[in-house]
């Protein structure tokens, strides 16, 4: 192969004489550098994507740190929120507490119980050995958390003393109402005392097991006693008789009553009506014969009319 290179005047030319080797020299020449040509754009292309993603992938960072942020304001805001609420509660229960305390001191006061043994300023002393299965922790709960603990073992010592106390009130309530004492009537006066009489149908000396109370018939007669009324209805010699139990062995007898006002089960308390003067069965006008019986046995009442109530 021949080239003729002329010059741009065109007054001169050169020629040259490419043999093959020479020609296939430039051919590789010239498919090297399209081969570097072509590189170098695939590189500059891929760096320009590499930067748009980069640029693309930076701001969904930056838009999710703004959405994190938000929401931790929103979580503190909601916290703040929530304490503020738990601290008025707080509030709340400590000054219940107080009550508490004041109430359980009056009440304890007013049933004269031993101011030192329900001091409710204190708290109950328990106590016992420590279990083996305990282990020390390394948690700190937060300040709030030990207001709430405290206030809860608090409450929980003053539920146990009320709970006590409103026992002891029980009992004593129960042991008052049980308390057999006064008259079984509310107006009238006493007709026939306990102990040995003339019977007034035989003419002759007897025995006389009971108390009777003469008033208005139809007048109220009373329980000297709660308890539960185990006869309500006629009996030979008492007529319409009441008869209710005490526990504790004790019973008491209301006799020729006109009408009875409760029935057998009831539970009556001390000072009920239980029945109406009469002179129904052995009598001789408009009274009530009371009786009182200690394990059946018939004992005098004196004793419990004339003493007085606890």
């Amino acid at each position: 192969m021949k080239i003729i290179v002329v010059s741009d005047r065109g007054d001169r030319s050169y020629s040259f004489h490419l043999t093959p080797l020479s020609r296939a020299l430039m051919g590789i020449f010239f498919l090297l550098l399209l081969s570097m040509a072509s590189l170098l754009s695939y590189q500059l292309w891929q760096n320009s994507s590499i930067t748009v993603l980069d640029s693309q992938g930076s701001e969904a960072w930056v838009a999710r740190l703004d959405q994190q942020g938000s929401d931790v304001e929103a979580l503190r805001e909601s916290a703040q929120r929530d304490l503020s609420a738990l601290t008025l509660q707080l509030a709340n229960l400590q000054s219940r507490l107080l009550r508490l305390d004041a109430l359980g001191q009056r009440v304890a006061k007013l049933t004269k119980l031993d101011s030192g043994e329900f001091d409710f300023s204190a708290t109950p002393a328990v106590g016992g050995p420590a279990a083996e299965s305990e282990q020390q922790l390394d948690y700190q709960p937060p300040a709030f958390m030990d207001l709430i603990n405290q206030m809860s073992v608090e409450i929980n010592d003053r539920e146990q003393q009320l709970r006590i106390l409103e026992d002891i009130i029980s009992n004593k309530q129960q042991a008052n109402e049980r308390f057999i004492s006064g008259r079984p009537i509310v107006k009238g006066w006493m007709s026939s005392p306990y102990g040995h009489r003339t019977d007034p149908f035989s003419g002759k000396i007897a025995m006389h097991h009971g108390i009777d109370f003469a008033g208005e018939e139809g007048s109220s007669v009373i329980a000297v006693a709660g308890g539960v009324v185990t006869w309500a209805g006629r009996r030979s010699g008492y007529g319409v008789l009441v008869e209710i139990n005490h526990g504790d062995g004790y019973k008491t007898r209301y006799a020729h009553n006109a009408k009875v006002l409760v029935k057998v089960g009831d539970i009556v308390k001390k000072g009920d009506a239980i029945s109406l003067m009469g002179s129904t069965g052995r009598s001789t006008g408009p009274h009530v014969h009371f009786e009182v019986l200690k394990n059946d046995a018939k004992v005098n009442p004196a004793r419990f009319v004339y003493r007085a109530s606890r």
